[in-house]
């Protein structure tokens, strides 16, 4: 399949927005939908990770049915554990064809092909990974792998900031106070919904000053 080209100017967009924002809910959203739009993808995931019962919780979600979303509890240590274990990104080609899959019979069914993991890393902390999902088999490539990263980075930061604010003890407290991220429909305008497909000169400049 052709893959869009990803450049700065598509993380400037999403930051952007997320930097105008300080509710966490909007904040998972507008990530989730300006990846999946980014990437022009089938969808993507966010989950924080619940130290306590070692699974990974869903906070929001973009493309994704709402029957593989309540597949079942999603295992930290099951579910491309790599990405919590080493905090390092996974790729997976072939979902057909990996045992890092926890629900892989779910994966074929909702019409998923290749699925790429990042963790969302705070200092030396570990809070969630971002996952993207594509409808065809993708290669992931550097730029891919580093922009997923970049926003994930990005949304960690922000939702730390929430957590402070709030005076959470845990990230997976934001929870907490969302509703159920498999109704959550974004009421504010995203990065890819009513702008240019591109910056002008100008609005690149002022976003780097």
């Amino acid at each position: 399949m052709e893959k869009p080209v990803i450049t700065y100017e598509s993380l400037i967009r999403i930051t952007r927005s997320i930097s105008m924002i300080r509710d966490p809910e909007e904040i998972v959203l507008i990530s989730v939908e300006g990846v999946t739009s980014a990437l022009n993808v089938k969808g993507c995931t966010l989950f924080l990770f619940d130290k306590k019962s070692d699974l990974l919780s869903l906070a929001g979600s973009y493309g994704l049915s709402r029957e593989y979303l309540k597949k079942g509890p999603v295992s930290a240590m099951r579910s491309i554990s790599s990405t919590l274990e080493d905090g390092q990104p996974v790729a997976i080609y072939d979902v057909n064809d990996d045992p890092r899959l926890q629900y892989p019979d779910a994966a074929r069914k909702e019409g998923i092909a290749s699925i790429l993991s990042v963790p969302m890393i705070i200092g030396d902390r570990i809070i969630g990974c971002l996952r993207v999902y594509t409808a065809q088999p993708w290669e992931f490539g550097h730029n891919d792998v580093n922009f997923v990263q970049a926003v994930a980075q990005v949304v960690g930061m922000a939702l730390e900031l929430c957590r402070i604010n709030k005076g959470y003890k845990d990230s997976i407290d934001i929870l907490k106070s969302m509703r159920d991220p498999k109704m959550l429909k974004s009421k504010k305008r995203t990065p890819y919904e009513g702008v240019p497909k591109s910056f002008s000169k100008g609005e690149v400049a002022r976003a780097n000053a």
